[in-house]
């Protein structure tokens, strides 16, 4: 189509151009060049000039004319050659439009060709694809027909079967009421003979089973007890043995100080500055105290927050590196020094969720999990000892045939409480719980792990129960926590003495590095509710008497075992 319009407009510019040398030609014919008059060229003369040779002006006229008749030859040929160049021009424009329209009219039918073929092939596709529809609707047929036929012959079988079955019932039926006559029948008879209503023989014969049957049946409680027991006892310690031995970490014992390198002592005034300014400002801006004594070559930063005292040291080794140490320099350096910690705290917890293989919902939660790592209990770091309760979890589930990956998430976010317990009411369980749920975890398993691994509510969910078990394996194990062996013993033996001074008290053990006390009550001196008061009482004595970190669990056990040998 474009062809067509471009070959209409180079015809309308040729004939354009024609129409307008031919009326140039025109113009041309009727204005033809005349000479002047002769007595107009003489009056041209001027004045005081001598009068020219009629002969010369003769001879130019006869020169212009010549002039003029060459101009008007020349202004034909002109004509001539513009007409030639005008029908050259129209007959290649006739036989270019030709050509544009023999072109336009072979492509048209060649699209209309190619549509035709592609119809055709559409065509011929849905015609095939008919057929498939067709034979599969067949086919569908004839398989329903056959199962059509097989239901029917099916419900045949079915009916007979329906049949004989309803005529066995009957046959049952009428032998069941001829053999509950036949019983009733013998049963008037023994009665009558013993002497004995059915009640009678029942209570007797029920009384006679039951004396008989007691001893053997209590025998075998006992002994059944005994080997669940025995059995329980001895896969537990080989699962625990299993997870402490497959699972060994180091443990970096941590003070509540830190040093920092000093080129020399001249910095000290420096870190000081003029009248105490710079180390006040520092302590302001940090909420560290910052000792300066005289031990060559270090500064001693002091704090109980690692979190802070740790901003502080790094601070103060970068102000010490920089050399300008003034007010203004310190919060820059301080407060650059907080944002990168709080990056640090976000990338460790996130190290520590990948290393044990567990997606954690939120970031918040990744932040409080790197924040452990800069707390400690008994100078043992709570993220590492957190992260080996995890893998002693994931191990003892795996051992019982439970998700391992489940069992390490309940061990990595157990103390996830200690992270902020300073800013929340509570003990560290139940704020831990609480921050969980808040950022998105949703697991009930985990919940409860973190909420019951210190007994506060009814255990109820085996995964709190290993996680529980992990925790009391870390934190027991020697060396785990920094404390002399003669200060724990002194401890343990104080707790023992409190209960063992009761009346009624046999023995007493100290367990779970002192986190609890099992108090063992005679029997023949004490009874259940003398036994409750002694716990009580323990309890109470332990709380004036000692000082303990976190809380003490008291457990008075008061039994009666009977044992007889069978010879």
């Amino acid at each position: 189509m474009n062809d067509y319009v471009l070959g209409g407009l180079v015809l309308a510019n040729l004939l354009i151009v024609g129409g307008g040398v031919l009326a140039l030609r025109n113009m041309l014919r009727q204005r033809p060049l005349a000479p002047p008059p002769v007595s107009e060229v003489a009056a041209l003369a001027a004045p005081g000039i001598a009068a020219v040779d009629p002969a010369l002006i003769r001879q130019a006229e006869a020169q212009m004319k010549e002039a003029v008749r060459q101009a008007e030859v020349q202004a034909k040929e002109l004509v001539r050659q513009t007409e030639v160049k005008n029908r050259e021009m129209l007959e290649q424009a006739r036989r270019d439009a030709d050509r544009i329209v023999k072109e336009g009219e072979f492509k048209l039918k060649d699209d209309a060709f190619k549509r035709r073929e592609e119809i055709t092939r559409e065509f011929e596709k849905t015609r095939n694809d008919l057929k498939d529809l067709e034979r599969r609707l067949e086919k569908r047929e004839d398989t329903l027909d056959g199962q059509q036929k097989e239901i029917t012959e099916k419900k045949k079988t079915l009916d007979t079967q329906v049949k004989k079955a309803t005529d066995q019932k009957d046959l049952f039926d009428k032998k069941t009421v001829d053999l509950e006559t036949l019983i009733e029948q013998e049963t008037k008879t023994l009665q009558r003979l013993s002497g004995l209503s059915r009640e009678q023989a029942e209570t007797m014969l029920m009384g006679r089973l039951e004396k008989s049957l007691a001893e053997e049946v209590a025998s075998r409680i006992r002994k059944s007890n005994e080997s669940y027991q025995q059995q329980a006892e001895g896969k537990a310690r080989e699962i625990l043995a299993t997870a402490v031995q497959r699972y060994a970490s180091a443990h970096t014992a941590e003070a509540t100080v830190s040093t920092v390198d000093i080129p020399s002592d001249d910095m000290k005034g420096r870190i000081i500055g003029r009248e105490g300014r710079n180390i006040r400002t520092f302590e302001k801006a940090t909420g560290v105290d910052v000792i300066v004594d005289d031990t060559p070559g270090v500064v001693v930063v002091s704090a109980f927050d690692n979190v802070r005292r740790e901003i502080a040291r790094i601070s103060l080794t970068k102000l010490i590196q920089d050399g300008r140490i003034h007010p203004t320099r310190i919060e820059e350096i301080v407060a650059e020094t907080q944002k990168e910690m709080d990056a640090t705290i976000l990338e460790i917890g996130r190290k520590a969720a990948i290393e044990l293989d567990i997606a954690i919902p939120h970031d918040k939660i990744l932040q409080l999990l790197g924040r452990l790592r800069f707390r400690t209990s008994y100078s043992q770091n709570v993220l590492l000892h957190s992260m080996e309760v995890a893998h002693l979890s994931g191990m003892i589930a795996s051992e019982l045939g439970m998700n391992a990956q489940l069992a390490r998430r309940c061990g990595l976010l157990h103390d996830i409480g200690k992270a902020a317990d300073h800013e929340m009411e509570g003990g560290h369980p139940k704020i831990g719980a609480e921050l969980a749920k808040r950022y998105g975890e949703t697991s009930k398993e985990v919940l409860h792990a973190i909420l019951g691994h210190h007994d506060d509510i009814t255990v109820d969910n085996l995964y709190t129960v290993i996680v529980a078990s992990a925790d009391a394996i870390s934190a027991s194990r020697p060396g785990a926590r920094r404390e002399t062996l003669e200060k724990y013993v002194k401890r343990m033996e104080a707790l023992e003495a409190v209960a063992c001074g009761f009346p009624g008290v046999s023995a007493a053990f100290a367990i779970q590095a002192g986190r609890e006390l099992r108090v063992i009550a005679n029997a023949h001196q004490t009874t259940d509710d003398q036994a409750l008061q002694i716990c009580r009482d323990i309890a109470r004595a332990i709380e004036q008497e000692l000082d303990y970190p976190g809380e003490i669990k008291v457990t008075v056990i008061r039994e009666t075992r009977m044992v007889e040998m069978a010879k």
